[in-house]
Formats: structure tokens, C-alpha cells, sequence
């Protein structure tokens, strides 16, 4: 005849051996997620603190966006929220790269689909809230964000907006050129040709300026035309709309 001891110690090692196998099953579902057919492996977070395990952080909307849109082979261009809940990307080719969506120099609607289909499940995986996406190329006036943007369009004409008037004035077009100390800026007045020099952290826009011209970027492309102004609309009900509202970008 078993003791009241040794019935208690024994249902004590069963409920342990129980708890311990739970967390090495849920803890292996968040190691090894399944991804779904076509798309890279997700990020998956597990919230098991019940057995122990530590919850892990998810990614603010921002991270999301940038790994997402990296991932696929582009460079996110600018990314915004507002207070009804759209999320607004703009995305841009890397020089130099093939995509499986076909060449061109400027985005395609296909590549802004295949993106917005990757954010979409990128979004819900993470619990991200919003109400609209909408994916779009940085169109004919792309803003230059970083100076390895500036880099990639040295040589085009370019519209900088300075934080400080100089000379008293803010606004200042021409063709963006690498310097000593930064940049500048060659234009011309009346028949002189003239340098405006900057530094980066002295502009608080700067932005191509828009040329109608569908044989591409540079006069060296010589790739089929393609669409500058592609765009994709997607919406999805938000799981959690105190989450998303009055987000500026």
C-alpha cells in the first residue's frame, strides 16, 4: 500500500515532468516557426511567461518597415503614419540589382504588390495596428533622406530647403556635387556659374528635381521606360486602433 507521502511526491514529479515538456514544446514552436508558402521565415515572439520563459520584445512599425522592405532587395525611401490609421511606404530600386518583378529603373506596380504583400504579413506577425497600407515609389521629386542618398544622385539637379536662411534665402536648386567639406550646389546666374557649399546637417529637405523624362534617371540608362509614379493601396482591418492613432511619421 502506497503512503499519503509517497502518492503526494509522486503527483508532484508528474506535474513537473508535465510543465517541463509544455515549455520545451512552446518553446520550440517559437525557435522554429513555419513560414507560409513564398515567404521568408517570420519573426515570431513567445509569451510563455506562465511556464517560465521570458516574453521577447516586438518590433516598433518603423524596424518592421525597414527590415521588411530591405529584405526584399529595396531602400525604404520614407515611411508615415497618420491618425485614421494608414501606413504610407515609399520604396526605391537599388542600382544595380535584378528583381524577380522585371528590369526597370524606376518602381513598378509589381514590385510596390510584392512588397505590400511581405509587409502585410510582416505587420500582423509583429501586431502592428492600421487601417490602410499603401506602398508607392518616391516619385519624380524623390526626397534625398541620407548623404548615401546624395551620393547615389550626385550629378542630378537638386531643390535643398536649409534649416538657416543664408543670404536671406532658405531655397537653393542646382546640380548636387560632392566637396571638401560636403556638398554644393552649382547653378547659375544670369551668365556666371556659381558654388554653394553645405553641409548635410545644415539642410532640412532636399529634394530632386522633377524632369519629365521617361528614358530614366540618367542619360546613361538604357533600359525600357517604366512607370515613376507606381502605387499599391491595400487595406486591413487594425487589430487595435489606440495603437495607431495620432502616430506622426
Amino acid at each position: 500500500m502506497v503512503g499519503l507521502s509517497d502518492a503526494f511526491s509522486n503527483a508532484t514529479s508528474d506535474a513537473t515532468s508535465v510543465a517541463t515538456q509544455g515549455t520545451r514544446i512552446l518553446s520550440a514552436r517559437a525557435s522554429n516557426p513555419v513560414a507560409k508558402p513564398g515567404r521568408s521565415s517570420p519573426r515570431r515572439v513567445a509569451e510563455v511567461s506562465a511556464v517560465g520563459i521570458a516574453a521577447s520584445p516586438r518590433l516598433g512599425w518603423r524596424q518592421v518597415v525597414d527590415q521588411t522592405v530591405g529584405g526584399l532587395g529595396y531602400d525604404l525611401v520614407d515611411a508615415e503614419r497618420s491618425a485614421r490609421g494608414l501606413l504610407r511606404v515609399f520604396i526605391d530600386r537599388r542600382p544595380g540589382r535584378a528583381y524577380a518583378t522585371g528590369e526597370s529603373e524606376f518602381v513598378t506596380v509589381d514590385d510596390c504588390e510584392a512588397v505590400t504583400r511581405q509587409l502585410q504579413y510582416a505587420l500582423e506577425v509583429d501586431g502592428v495596428a492600421y487601417e490602410r497600407l499603401e506602398v508607392s515609389s518616391p516619385g519624380l521629386d524623390r526626397p534625398l533622406k541620407t548623404e548615401v542618398d546624395c551620393e547615389r544622385f550626385a550629378g542630378q539637379e537638386v531643390s535643398v530647403t536649409l534649416k538657416l536662411p543664408f543670404q536671406g534665402r532658405k531655397v537653393w536648386k542646382g546640380v548636387l556635387q560632392r566637396a571638401d567639406a560636403g556638398w554644393s550646389l552649382l547653378f547659375s546666374e544670369g551668365k556666371n556659374e556659381q558654388v554653394f557649399g553645405f553641409a548635410f546637417d545644415e539642410v532640412r529637405e532636399a529634394r530632386l528635381v522633377p524632369v519629365v523624362d521617361f528614358k530614366g534617371r540618367r542619360k546613361m540608362s538604357t533600359g525600357p521606360a517604366a512607370t515613376p509614379g507606381s502605387e499599391t493601396t491595400d487595406s486591413v482591418p487594425s487589430t487595435d486602433a489606440a495603437t495607431d492613432g495620432g502616430l506622426d511619421r
